[in-house]
C-alpha cells in the first residue's frame, strides 16, 4: 500500500505538471495542440516520469529540478506511440483503451502531433536549463543523454531493426540489441538523466544505469508475454500483433515459459543493483517487480 500510495503521489505530481506544460493554445495550430494533448493525457502509468522522481527522491533533490526533464521523456514516448501506431508502422486502431491519435485526427496531424511533442521536448528543458545557471552543465548532460537515447542510436534506432526484422527470424544478438534500443534506452534515459541533475557521483550513476537497464529488459520481456496472454480489456490495446507481424520475440526464442523464468532473473538482477543504495531505494526495488507483474 505504501509503494501504491507514492507512486500516486508521483502521479499526481506529474499530471499536474503535463498540464501545465502543455495547454491548447487559442491559436490558427489549435488542432495540434489537441491531437498532442489526447495523446498526452491519455492515461498510462507513466513509467519513466515516475522513475525519474523516484532517483530524484533517492538522491535527496528537490522534484523541480527534474521534472521539465521528467515530462520532456514523457513527450518523446507519446510521440514514439503516435508514430508507432500509423497505419504505415504497427497499424494499430487503439492504445490505452482509445482510438489511436491518427485514427482521431488524421495520419497527417497525428505525424505532426508527434514531430511537435518531440520538439517541445526539448523545448521545455532548453528553457528550465537556462533557469537554473548554477547546475546548467549537469541538465545539459542530462538533455544529451535523453537526445541520444531517444535518437538513432537510441529508440528510433532500435525501430529501425524492428521494421527491418519484420517477417524474418534474427538470431537473439540482434534481437537484443533491437529491445536494448528500442525499450530500454528510453527506461534507462529518466533514470540516468535525473542522477546526473542531481549529481550523483560516477558509482551511483552506474548502478542506477545497471539497474534500468534491466528493468529495461524486463520490461519488453513482460511486453511479449502479454502480447500472447493479454487482451484488450486489460491491455488497452490489441494483444497478437507480434505473432500477425512475424516478428522475433523472447516467446519465439524461448518459449512463454522460459521467457517468464528469464524475465524474473533479469527482475533480480535489477533488485541487486540497488544494494548499495540501501532500505532508500525500496521504491525502486518495488518498481522493478510491478513491472514483471504488471498486466497491461
Amino acid at each position: 500500500m505504501e509503494f501504491n500510495n507514492k507512486y500516486q503521489c508521483y502521479l499526481d505530481y506529474i499530471n499536474e505538471a503535463l498540464e501545465r506544460f502543455l495547454q491548447v493554445r487559442e491559436t490558427p495550430e489549435k488542432a495540434c495542440y489537441e491531437a498532442m494533448k489526447y495523446s498526452l493525457m491519455a492515461g498510462g502509468k507513466r513509467i519513466r516520469p515516475v522513475l525519474s522522481l523516484a532517483v530524484c527522491d533517492l538522491l535527496g533533490k528537490n522534484y523541480e529540478d527534474v521534472i521539465a526533464y521528467a515530462c520532456a521523456i514523457e513527450m518523446i514516448h507519446t510521440y514514439s506511440l503516435i508514430h508507432d501506431d500509423l497505419p504505415s508502422m504497427d497499424n494499430d486502431d487503439y492504445r490505452r483503451g482509445r482510438l489511436t491519435n491518427h485514427k482521431v485526427y488524421g495520419e497527417a496531424l497525428a505525424i505532426l502531433a508527434g514531430d511537435a511533442l518531440l520538439n517541445y521536448a526539448f523545448e521545455i528543458m532548453t528553457e528550465d536549463a537556462l533557469k537554473n545557471i548554477d547546475i546548467i552543465v549537469n541538465k545539459v548532460k542530462a538533455m544529451q543523454y535523453i537526445a541520444k537515447a531517444s535518437g538513432v542510436t537510441g529508440m528510433i534506432g532500435g525501430q529501425v531493426v524492428d521494421l527491418q526484422s519484420e517477417g524474418k527470424k534474427i538470431p537473439l544478438e540482434t534481437l537484443t540489441y533491437m529491445h536494448g534500443c528500442k525499450t530500454g534506452a528510453m527506461i534507462k534515459a529518466p533514470v540516468v538523466s535525473s542522477a546526473i541533475i542531481c549529481g550523483a557521483d560516477d558509482f551511483r550513476i552506474s548502478r542506477l544505469s545497471v539497474f534500468a537497464e534491466k528493468i529495461g529488459l524486463a520490461f519488453q520481456i513482460k511486453d511479449d508475454i502479454l502480447d500472447v496472454e493479454g487482451d484488450l480489456s486489460t491491455l488497452g490495446k490489441n494483444s497478437g500483433s507480434d505473432a500477425s507481424n512475424d516478428k522475433t520475440t523472447y516467446i519465439t526464442e524461448y518459449g512463454l515459459e522460459d521467457a517468464k523464468r528469464i524475465l524474473n532473473e533479469v527482475t533480480d538482477e535489477a533488485v541487486g543493483a540497488l544494494e548499495c543504495f540501501g532500505v532508500e531505494a525500496d521504491f525502486l526495488r518495488n518498481i522493478a517487480e510491478f513491472i514483471a507483474k504488471r498486466n497491461n
